[in-house]
């Protein structure tokens, strides 16, 4: 990956609050930060507005917006390089292409423009588990410091390269990182008295702790929770998150014509936790644990 962090702004407070996580995150990596503003279009290059005037004017409002997105990093983090770009199209495509082997992308939950739409979606769930890097949903302004990072732990391959992102946070923050690892019996086991649930809930915790061994013998400084619960994921990693700095789940969710997509658990927690969120995408080999 390359060493920059891109991050979307649409002149909106989200998008904002967006800059200056990124600002902040830009300057924990000591990597530089590339502001990138989009100037809508329908699909087939149609302009969504129509006249040379009104083009100008969209053109002339981002670039007022990058500026400012400009000032806030400079106010914000004066050390991180800062660069900006303008560009037209459809603002998840672009930033899908802008994000290329970034180090992450950030981009706001929700905007007020052309960019982000009414609710969470329109972009942010059109990029999140779609480009190769990190995608970080940032969904309110960071004002509080909890010391904490939750990461979303199933026991399988693809989400190590979630597990490798919170472990980096973790680390850089001098953060805990509190491994969430939710399970649920099959209704058939549930319903069956004879059922060992203690034998069962400690297979889980069983692989949970192994596949955080590794883990915690390569990042020993990183202090490490691992919280095994029988209980759906979705609302524990969205609970989990109410106490976190940031959130991470992994993405390997298939379409039915194979293409990546948000999976169910991810897609969940991006439309319920209440604190930001980043989506990491599995990739096609995963890191060995």
């Amino acid at each position: 990956m390359s060493d920059v962090i891109v991050v979307g702004v649409d002149g909106s407070k989200p998008g904002f609050h967006a800059v200056a996580w990124a600002a902040d995150d830009a300057s924990r990596m000591h990597v530089p930060l590339r502001c990138v503003c989009v100037v809508e279009t329908w699909s087939y290059q149609v302009p969504q507005v129509g006249g040379p005037e009104w083009e100008e004017s969209l053109i002339a409002n981002a670039r007022k917006t990058l500026a400012e997105a400009e000032e806030v990093v400079r106010e914000r983090q004066p050390a991180v390089e800062v660069s900006t770009k303008l560009m037209t199209g459809t603002p998840a495509a672009a930033l899908r292409e802008q994000a290329g082997d970034a180090t992450e992308l950030v981009v706001g939950s929700r905007g007020l423009g052309g960019f982000a739409g009414a609710v969470l979606g329109s972009v942010s769930m059109n990029v999140a588990g779609q480009v190769r890097g990190p995608v970080v949903v940032v969904k309110t302004e960071t004002t509080t410091v909890h010391g904490e990072i939750v990461v979303g732990l199933d026991g399988s391959p693809a989400c190590e390269p979630a597990l490798a992102y919170a472990f980096r946070q973790a680390g850089l923050r001098g953060s805990t990182l509190r491994a969430v690892y939710a399970w649920s019996l099959p209704f058939a086991l549930a319903a069956n008295f004879s059922t060992d649930f203690e034998a069962v809930r400690e297979a889980h915790q069983q692989v949970a702790e192994s596949q955080l061994a590794a883990w915690r013998e390569r990042c020993p400084q990183v202090k490490v929770i691992a919280d095994v619960r029988c209980a759906h994921p979705v609302e524990t990693l969205a609970t989990a998150g109410d106490q976190a700095d940031l959130l991470v789940v992994g993405s390997h969710g298939r379409s039915a014509i194979g293409s990546i997509v948000l999976g169910s658990v991810s897609r969940g927690v991006l439309h319920h936790a209440r604190c930001n969120v980043a989506v990491v995408r599995a990739q096609e080999t995963p890191a060995p644990a």
